[in-house]
């Protein structure tokens, strides 16, 4: 139950966090493009990335803060169901290239975030 209950908290954390990114993106981009939904998903697949590798590498790292911070925390910040939604919105609304855009950037900066955020934490483990 205690595992349960760090999972859940971590998604609130985690849900707040999309919810301030989406509002911060906003402001700064404007809303004709999804750039909350995008930043979240490519730092989302970075720090889960990291996190795996951390907890693969590291015999002490607390298997209940691995599901905490990636099925809790990244599970709330990250967005595929969004970014789906937006991309074929986009497209209904004319705006294919840009529903091109968002996906293709979104599925290679995604992936590569992925590469990037486990060789970050090879670093740190061999720091």
């Amino acid at each position: 139950m205690e595992r349960f209950f760090w999972i859940c908290l971590a998604g609130a954390l985690g849900t707040g966090a999309r919810y301030l990114i989406g509002l911060w993106a906003g402001q700064r981009f404007g809303t004709a493009f999804p750039y909350g939904t995008l930043i979240v998903n490519i730092t989302g697949c970075f720090f889960i990335a990291a996190v795996m590798q951390l907890a693969m590498s590291v015999a002490a790292f607390p298997p209940n803060l691995r599901l905490a911070l990636t099925t809790g925390f990244l599970g709330g910040l990250t967005t595929y169901s969004s970014f789906g939604y937006e991309t074929t919105k986009l497209a209904q609304d004319g705006a294919r290239g840009a529903a091109l855009v968002n996906f293709g950037v979104t599925t290679i900066a995604c992936f590569a975030a992925v590469l990037l955020g486990a060789a970050a934490a090879r670093l740190i483990i061999r720091a």
